[in-house]
């Protein structure tokens, strides 16, 4: 199955539609219904925008885990209570629900990332905050990541 990879800048309109790049569409319609949902992350600001298959893995593994746990309420009532059905309109584009915009802190100009089995959508001052390496303690990371085979 393809990933989504890359990153591009794009302008959310003033009714709150954004443009999905042409290669997520590609990917979408080529491997995927055409069923996107848009949730809250659990703890960074921004969107995920997940296929509906994708959505539904995730929704399975929550089912399988204990409901009374703080961690499983919390995951639930910020990410799943989030979850809003999207649709591709012939232009390509989303409409994110201003509810969505708001929790994201989403101006106009946005960061469209592909995180491999789902894409990002992020506030641009705050992508480039959070990918500023200087932010990051190097070697922490290159240690964990060389831990993971990275």
């Amino acid at each position: 199955m393809p990933a989504f990879s890359g990153k591009y800048y794009y302008t959310l309109d003033p009714k709150g539609r954004l443009i999905i790049p042409a290669p997520f569409r590609e990917i979408i319609s080529s491997n995927y219904n055409h069923k996107l949902y848009l949730v809250n992350a659990a703890f960074d600001t921004c969107l995920h925008l997940y296929p509906q298959e994708e959505w539904q893995k995730l929704e399975d593994k929550v089912r399988q885990l204990p409901a009374s746990d703080d961690a499983v309420k919390y995951f639930k009532r910020r990410v799943v209570a989030s979850a809003q059905e999207v649709e591709l309109d012939k232009q390509g584009r989303i409409l994110v629900p201003a509810s969505l915009r708001e929790d994201a802190r989403l101006n106009s100009d946005i960061a469209i990332v592909g995180q491999i089995d789902r894409i990002d959508l992020w506030d641009r001052k705050e992508w480039d905050l959070v990918t500023d390496p200087s932010k990051v303690d190097k070697r922490a990371v290159e240690a964990k990541l060389t831990e993971f085979g990275l």
